[in-house]
């Protein structure tokens, strides 16, 4: 014969009593003045449970007189109040917890409002910041090095003078030690010289007295201030190139001591060339010879034709 296993069956008997003995503290609670009046006018236990077999009997619910004392006896012990924990940090991160639906709402708010920000910073500032000090890196290190070398050969290459190969040579140390000191604004100002130093050197050009509709004049005289009973004598001047198109070259006047580059200018000459050139355009005002100069290439000046002391003024 074979065992049968029986299934536990659970005792619901203690919990029915708990239960009960519950419901006697809840009435007892609700009918506070019951209390009082009996067990502070010291009725006997048994009058007071009497009285509350009364009130079950009146809702039709028979209770035992043992589950009547052992709730009079919670209620005395207080067993199902409810007691406060002690503030502790446990007690404040549940009620921190329990109020989340007072503060969450702004504080995810300023969670995010500070991650688009901080993203923005990133995306705005950091990164092209970045960007900038990579792109300033490569520059120093490989662009400018290569551009100062590549035109410092160009122009080796081109000029015809000592004057403008020692200029670049000037021009290319220059740069080097920027890019030493990592200066990369004095070594793009070194790479700007090469290249206008080479576009000098390449430029062909006339040098031509204007005249014609339109023009003032073709020359001009000045009275030095340390010596008055001179006179320096200029044409009026413009380079203008194969093609008939002027040319942007670089002048010092010798009156102030500024430079420019500038397409017109006053070439100083000599008083007889004044004279000659006056009288050239005083019969018909066109100037027959109106070229006083050729600028080849690998040379940074023109060569005259014409008497000229050197000089030149800006403004007339």
């Amino acid at each position: 014969m074979s065992d049968t296993a029986v299934p536990a069956v659970r005792d619901t008997s203690k919990l029915d009593d708990v239960l009960l003995a519950m419901d006697v503290v809840d009435t007892l609670r609700h009918r506070e003045q019951l209390v009082l009046t009996e067990m502070d006018a010291g009725a006997r236990e048994a009058a007071l449970l009497a009285r509350l077999k009364e009130i079950y009997a009146a809702q039709g619910i028979d209770v035992p007189d043992r589950i009547l004392k052992e709730g009079v006896q919670a209620l005395e012990e207080k067993r199902f109040v409810y007691v406060p924990p002690k503030p502790s940090l446990g007690v404040t991160l549940a009620k921190i917890y329990i109020t989340r639906s007072r503060w969450m709402a702004p504080v995810t708010f300023g969670v995010v409002s500070l991650a688009a920000l901080f993203g923005a910073w990133q995306v705005g500032v950091v990164q092209p910041e970045k960007a900038r000090a990579a792109a300033a890196q490569v520059e120093l290190s490989e662009t400018l090095p290569a551009e100062l070398s590549r035109l410092h050969g160009e122009v080796s290459a081109l000029a015809l003078e000592e004057g403008a190969k020692l200029k670049a040579d000037a021009l290319l140390a220059d740069g080097q030690r920027a890019i030493a000191a990592k200066d990369a604004g004095a070594a793009r100002a070194a790479r700007d010289g090469l290249s206008e130093l080479q576009g000098d050197l390449a430029a062909i050009y006339e040098v031509r007295v204007v005249y014609g509709p339109g023009e003032a004049r073709s020359g001009v005289f000045r009275i030095p201030d340390d010596v008055p009973g001179a006179r320096n004598f200029y044409l009026i001047v413009e380079a203008v190139d194969p093609a008939g198109r002027l040319v942007t070259v670089p002048v010092s006047s010798e009156e102030d001591r500024r430079a420019a580059r500038v397409t017109r200018w006053g070439q100083r000459v000599s008083e007889e060339v004044f004279n000659r050139v006056a009288a050239d355009k005083g019969d018909d005002q066109i100037i027959q010879e109106a070229v006083i100069g050729q600028k080849r290439a690998g040379y940074l000046a023109p060569q005259y034709t014409v008497d000229t002391p050197g000089g030149a003024i800006l403004e007339w």
